[in-house]
């Protein structure tokens, strides 16, 4: 078992495998390579009989580079570090920092496996990978690689991992996850957390509650409150990790919330705007009464028969 310091310094408890199942399962991916080649050969000789010495000679060539070489990259790349032999026994090829191969590791790793493996019959691979704590080959010294165990007989996961606990327990500590301030604990513990908690069921239980209580530690000194008594430090970190993005979704909703609130009080605020103030439209105008209809005349006094011009 190797302890592994990740790019982002966490440290991953993998169990790295041995020359006994790594053997095994290159005889295998050997064993599919060497029939394919058999076959597609023999197919070629049916289709083509006629062909010369020399052609003969770059055709075995380009077989022999396609199957042995370009295919057991091409495979490794694309499954992450899982050829067929290795699916089979549970391994798989990762980085030296625990994360997935690329390319350029399956690469190097095809080139000089070709010749440690094939050319000089695996002797370079046998002595180095005796000698080699991690059971590294060659081909995994120069490209910095590293195989693994996925499946650990008798392992439990994250099941054997996480002991239950008592549920009045975990209801006592609610209130003080509520009441934790995560403010001075930093984003690279956080991440330190997320991975541990999200490869936990790849490592021993015993690597794994002690890393998970040193990572318990780092955390409770900085929120200044210990791991309750009685609480796995893997479970409280769970529950913290969880009370943080509790907070985080309770933010963003709160963020969302305003966005949607400030147009309508732009939209008041305009029509507000658009109300009658004197000092835009003036004071109201005032037009002068129609004048007043002329008096009827007065009937004419009786007695004299005169009477006024209309």
């Amino acid at each position: 078992m190797s302890d592994l310091v990740t790019g982002e310094a966490v440290v991953l408890g993998l169990r790295t495998a041995k020359l006994p199942s790594r053997g095994l399962a290159v005889t295998l991916d050997l064993a599919v390579q060497l029939v394919g080649l058999v076959v597609t050969t023999l197919v070629l000789s049916l289709l083509a009989p006629d062909l010369d010495s020399a052609a003969v000679a770059a055709v075995t060539i380009g077989l022999t580079v396609l199957f042995l070489v370009a295919l057991p990259i091409m495979i490794e790349t694309l499954s992450r570090g899982r050829s067929l032999g290795k699916a089979a026994l549970g391994l798989r090829v990762v980085r030296s920092d625990g994360g997935p191969v690329r390319f350029r590791h399956s690469l190097v790793r095809g080139l000089v496996g070709f010749l440690e493996i094939i050319v000089l019959f695996g002797v370079p691979a046998v002595i180095c990978s005796v000698v080699s704590s991690e059971g590294k080959r060659l081909g995994d010294v120069f490209a910095g690689t590293l195989v693994v165990r996925e499946r650990v007989p008798g392992g439990g996961g994250a099941a054997a991992a996480l002991p239950p606990v008592d549920p009045q327990l975990l209801q006592a500590i609610g209130g003080e996850l509520v009441a934790l301030d995560l403010s001075a604990v930093p984003e690279p513990l956080w991440l330190a957390v997320r991975q541990f908690l999200g490869r936990i069921g790849e490592l021993d239980q015993a690597v794994a509650h002690r890393m998970s209580a040193r990572l318990a530690d780092d955390l409770a000194a900085r929120t200044g409150h210990p791991v309750p008594y009685g609480v796995h430090p893997a479970a409280y970190l769970g529950a913290v990790l969880t009370e943080r993005q509790r907070r985080e979704w309770t933010r963003a909703q709160g963020h969302a919330f305003q966005q949607r609130a400030q147009p309508q009080h732009q939209t008041q605020a305009q029509t507000q705007g658009r109300q009658y103030t004197p000092q835009q439209y003036g004071p109201p105008q005032h037009h002068p009464a129609p004048p007043a209809p002329p008096a009827p005349p007065s009937p004419p006094a009786s007695g004299t028969g005169f009477a006024p011009p209309a």
